[in-house]
């Protein structure tokens, strides 16, 4: 099977025009995925040009057909964001101007400092089972469709899931000692799935995870990002009072269902954020209503818990998202089994809440 190194470098010679370099040179190929027989990609395009496009097509097709590969190709294409261009016009400027070793420092140890200016959203549950990672990722996911940079720390160290939900079958790299996050639909993702052979449990006591968690900071390159998602354990335990003790300026998304139960366990993720100072953004109502196929609701866990919470809390209701699954099938160039499309009802509904959040965070 081919490897990521080996695309890569098959690729190297593709050109963007506007830029004057290659696609490699300008990580213009993004989300690459190897599967069984099957090669999924995006490239970024600095122009919408039907005419580049098509020779991009042939460019990956003879590049990949010159190593040898037979199965099916599926490239996706986006075009660059604002932020994206405006990086990338001031690159070689600010490369001229800075010190070589602050270039090499610059990254995960940065991170965590006011000056980043990165918006950290915490998502927290009172309780397993309610959906708070697949809020985590489907939001990062729409925050990154809405042309944000996003990065996503899996925190649930015992209960890591965010790769599996997104579909992330390679591990990240290791360059200059720092390890580079694995990215996704134009996320950035690190987990403690990364480093655990065969799911593996997890047996540590409190100060081994906040240890883990800062290495999370402190030794990944996460570059620029705007806004960081961290996907909590559910409750109040060790890893949530880290996370409020090391990013004072974290803001909190809490997720429950509409189960009067629920709510009642979820009230005290919020309050713990409440007495430790951090703002809460919202609740989100997960497996709110089941959507039959006539278009009617049935309210499966039944009405009014996440609206209670929210009174509760005195802050907003964010969303009622409906109980199911993304409709993805595994022959996908670009499944995952967590993830929804955009064209979907529920991915509109996470498009909604990441402009509430944009709107809320600026």
């Amino acid at each position: 099977m081919l490897t990521k190194e080996q695309i890569l470098d098959a690729l190297k010679h593709v050109f963007d025009p506007e830029f004057k370099k290659t696609l490699t040179e300008l990580n213009f190929i993004r989300d690459l995925l190897i599967k069984d027989e099957k090669i999924a990609l995006t490239i970024v395009l600095s122009s919408e040009d039907e005419l580049l496009k098509s020779q991009y097509q042939t460019d990956v097709n003879e590049a990949l057909k010159h190593l040898g590969f037979t199965g099916d190709i599926h490239i996706r294409f986006r075009g660059i964001t604002d932020s994206e261009r405006s990086e990338l016009s001031g690159e070689s400027k600010k490369q001229q101007t800075r010190p070589q070793s602050q270039i090499r420092s610059e990254g995960a140890a940065s991170i965590l400092s006011p000056a980043a200016n990165v918006r950290f959203i915490a998502v927290a549950s009172g309780k397993g089972g309610v959906g708070k990672s697949t809020v985590t990722v489907n939001l990062a996911v729409a925050l990154a469709r809405k042309g944000k940079k996003v990065g996503i720390i899996d925190a649930d160290i015992y209960g890591f899931s965010v790769p599996d939900m997104m579909g992330i079958d390679t591990r990240p790299e290791m360059v200059e000692s720092k390890i580079i996050p694995v990215e996704r639909f134009g996320v950035k993702v690190i987990s403690m799935g990364f480093f655990v052979e065969d799911n593996a449990p997890i047996i540590w006591r409190g100060p081994m995870l906040g240890k883990m968690l800062r290495n999370f900071f402190a030794e990944v390159t996460w570059g620029e990002l705007d806004y960081m998602l961290l996907d909590l354990p559910p409750g109040t335990g060790d890893v949530a009072l880290d996370v409020h003790q090391m990013i004072p300026q974290s803001k909190e998304i809490v997720v429950t269902t509409p189960h009067a139960t629920a709510a009642f366990v979820a009230a005290r993720a919020g309050a713990m954020a409440l007495q430790t100072n951090h703002e809460i953004l919202g609740v989100v109502e997960n497996m709110a209503y089941y959507l039959d196929k006539s278009g009617d609701k049935d309210y499966v866990f039944g009405r009014g818990g996440g609206g209670k919470l929210a009174e509760q809390l005195n802050v907003e209701l964010l969303a009622q998202i409906p109980l199911g699954a993304p409709d993805n099938l595994a022959t996908e160039a670009d499944y995952s089994p967590s993830v929804y499309k955009a064209d979907t009802v529920t991915g509109q509904i996470y498009l909604e809440i990441a402009e509430t959040i944009i709107a809320k965070l600026g």
